[in-house]
C-alpha cells in the first residue's frame, strides 16, 4: 500500500519572459493555444523524466505562473518509498529554467514542488500504488439509477477507501455517518451507518485525489480504514 509523506517541498524562481504568444514549433492561429499546451507538457515531461522523476501535474495560470509537481516513479513491488526533497525540486527548477528559455516559452514564475497530501491520481499505476488509501473521486456524470436509492441520484463526488474490485476495476468503500455537532454526545451503542460501495472504471472519473487526511502527531497520512470518512 502506498503512503504519502506530509512534508511538502517547493522551489520557485522568477523566469524569463519571452515574446508573448511564442509557441515552440511555430504554431499559430486558433489552434496555437492547444498546440502550445501539448508541446509544453511534453517538453516538461521529457525534462523531468531525464532527471529520474515523473511529472505528476502541470498548472499554468493566466498570470504567467508555471506550477510543476514532480515525484519519483513507482512500480509494484517497490520495497520503499522515495520522497522528493527540496534539493530535487531545485535540481528540476534549474534544468527547466534552461530548457524553457531555449524553447522560448513565455512565463513569469516557475514553481516546482513535491506532491501534497491531496496528490492527484491520473494513471492506472497511481491507483495501484495508493490502494487502501482514502481518496476523493468526482465522476464525469451523476451516479443516476445506479444509486438504487442509497445515495442521491445526482451525486458525483465521493470519498472512500480505495480497493480493487472483484473481477477487475476499482471500488471505494465508505459510511455516510451523520455529522456530529460540537458538544453533541454520541452514544456508544449507536449503530454504525451502513457500508456503501461504489464500483467504477477509470474512464468514468473526472478527477481523483488522495483525501487530505492527516495525523498531525505522526506527521503522516492516517491509516486507511473501511469506515471511509
Amino acid at each position: 500500500m502506498g503512503g504519502l509523506q506530509t512534508a511538502h517541498f517547493l522551489w520557485s524562481i522568477v523566469g524569463w519572459a519571452g515574446a508573448a504568444g511564442n509557441v515552440p514549433g511555430g504554431a499559430s492561429g486558433p489552434d496555437a493555444g492547444a498546440v502550445r499546451n501539448v508541446s509544453l507538457q511534453q517538453t516538461i515531461d521529457d525534462t523531468v523524466r531525464g532527471l529520474g522523476l515523473e511529472l505528476v501535474e502541470l498548472e499554468r495560470s493566466a498570470g504567467g505562473l508555471l506550477r510543476v509537481t514532480v515525484d519519483f516513479p513507482w512500480s509494484p513491488g517497490d520495497a520503499t518509498e522515495r520522497w522528493v526533497t527540496v534539493e530535487d525540486c531545485e535540481r528540476v527548477t534549474r534544468q527547466l529554467q534552461y530548457v524553457l528559455e531555449v524553447e522560448g516559452v513565455d512565463y513569469k514564475r516557475l514553481e516546482v514542488s513535491s506532491p501534497g497530501i491531496d496528490r492527484p491520481l491520473r494513471h492506472a499505476q497511481d491507483f495501484e500504488r495508493f490502494a487502501g488509501e482514502v481518496v476523493d473521486l468526482v465522476l464525469k456524470a451523476p451516479i443516476g439509477a445506479a444509486a438504487a436509492g442509497q445515495v442521491a441520484a445526482n451525486r458525483k463526488k465521493f470519498r472512500g477507501t480505495l480497493h480493487r474490485a472483484e473481477g477487475g476495476g476499482w471500488q471505494i468503500v465508505w459510511r455516510d455517518e451523520p455529522v456530529v455537532k460540537p458538544g453533541q454526545r454520541v452514544s456508544a451503542r449507536r449503530a454504525p451507518a451502513p457500508e456503501q460501495v461504489l464500483g467504477f472504471e477509470l474512464d468514468e472519473l473526472q478527477s481523483a485525489r488522495l483525501a487530505p487526511v492527516v495525523d498531525f502527531k505522526g506527521r503522516r497520512r492516517q491509516p486507511a480504514t473501511d469506515d471511509g470518512v
